[in-house]
């Protein structure tokens, strides 16, 4: 859920809820550290304050693998941040030196 505040012409501020549901999620699994959750902290904030569609990111750490799960209001959306400059120029450019393996990408639509 989105809370807005809105003011008018008049300086009254109204407040606003907007549910916003996640339609599409981009599931990346990589063979990394661990420790690479610094690259995913970095760009969290960036991620969802400037891609379109972009709702959710949470990391998901095992043993054997760290899964970024992304959550997004169209598979639409989810496609396009993998061409974004924030992805191929920052995140991608981040993480690929820790890679021990290419990464799994996938996009999901909720049924």
């Amino acid at each position: 859920m989105l809370h807005l505040s809105v003011q008018d012409a008049d300086n009254a501020t109204y407040h606003r809820s907007i549910i916003m549901e996640v339609k599409a999620y981009l599931e990346i699994t990589m063979q990394i550290p661990a420790a690479a959750a610094g690259v995913y902290a970095a760009y969290r904030e960036p991620f969802l304050k400037t891609i379109a569609g972009a709702l959710t990111k949470e990391l998901l750490v095992r043993d054997d693998d760290v899964q970024v799960l992304h959550g997004f209001d169209s598979a639409a959306h989810a496609a396009a941040y993998l061409e974004s400059a924030l992805f191929k120029e920052d995140v991608f450019k981040g993480l690929q030196p820790l890679w021990s393996a290419a990464p799994d990408v996938r996009i999901y639509t909720v049924a």
